[in-house]
């Protein structure tokens, strides 16, 4: 598995050498605010979002301040707004309090925030602070799952399978690169197969064709 998964990072490389996370931001906050508002929501609706929320809220004193309700009418577009808005204060509020207003810099702390998950932890260590994680999002979970890199469906299992034949210091760049394939090869509906550079690679694409995977 580890040699499978040594080819598909060497393709990855070709083809998105520069991936990145896609949310637009200025410091550590701003990340984490926007990752708490991406999800079940498209990233590109979120940076539309956050052009506005950022010109009014430029500090953790400003959102932990917030009016809960004026907060709720700017991210209405991103969906499940009144849940976001008080997690967005209250993780603020809890910042100011135990952290010194600063986003702290390790996993254990990250988790005390609220609507802080895993995946937002890992994605704030490893674009803010050089801590390689994996990043289960719904791209890592459907191609880790179509490539046969994982059976699970719970993503913290994933997350923990994929640490096991991802090389830490490709945990970070290697997710951001499934999001990119997920949007622009393995779609959700109907994976471009055909043309994917890693289909022999692929469990998806082997088991279809009747074939073995190569390494």
């Amino acid at each position: 598995m580890k040699e499978r998964v040594k080819k598909i990072i060497r393709e990855f490389e070709k083809l998105y050498p520069d991936a990145a996370c896609s949310l637009e931001y200025k410091d550590p906050l701003q990340l984490l605010i926007a990752t708490q508002l991406a999800a079940q929501c498209t990233d590109e609706r979120v940076n539309a979002v956050t052009k506005v929320l950022f010109k009014k809220y430029r500090n953790v004193y400003d959102f932990a301040a917030a009016d809960l309700k004026e907060l709720e009418e700017i991210i209405r577009p991103t969906g499940f707004f009144r849940n976001k808005a008080k997690n967005i204060t209250g993780c603020c509020k809890k910042l100011i309090s135990d952290f010194g207003g600063k986003v702290p810099a390790n996993m254990d702390d990250l988790l005390k925030l609220p609507g802080v998950g895993r995946k937002t932890a890992n994605l704030i260590l490893g674009d803010i602070f050089g801590i390689p994680g994996i990043v289960v999002d719904t791209h890592a979970k459907r191609l880790a799952r179509r490539i046969g890199l994982t059976r699970n469906e719970d993503p913290y299992k994933i997350e923990l399978d994929l640490m096991k034949v991802v090389p830490e210091e490709k945990w970070s760049l290697f997710c951001h690169q499934l999001v990119y394939h997920g949007r622009q090869v393995c779609n959700a509906r109907k994976p471009k197969c055909e043309v994917c550079s890693i289909n022999r690679l692929c469990d998806y694409w082997l088991n279809d064709h009747g074939l073995q995977t190569e390494g």
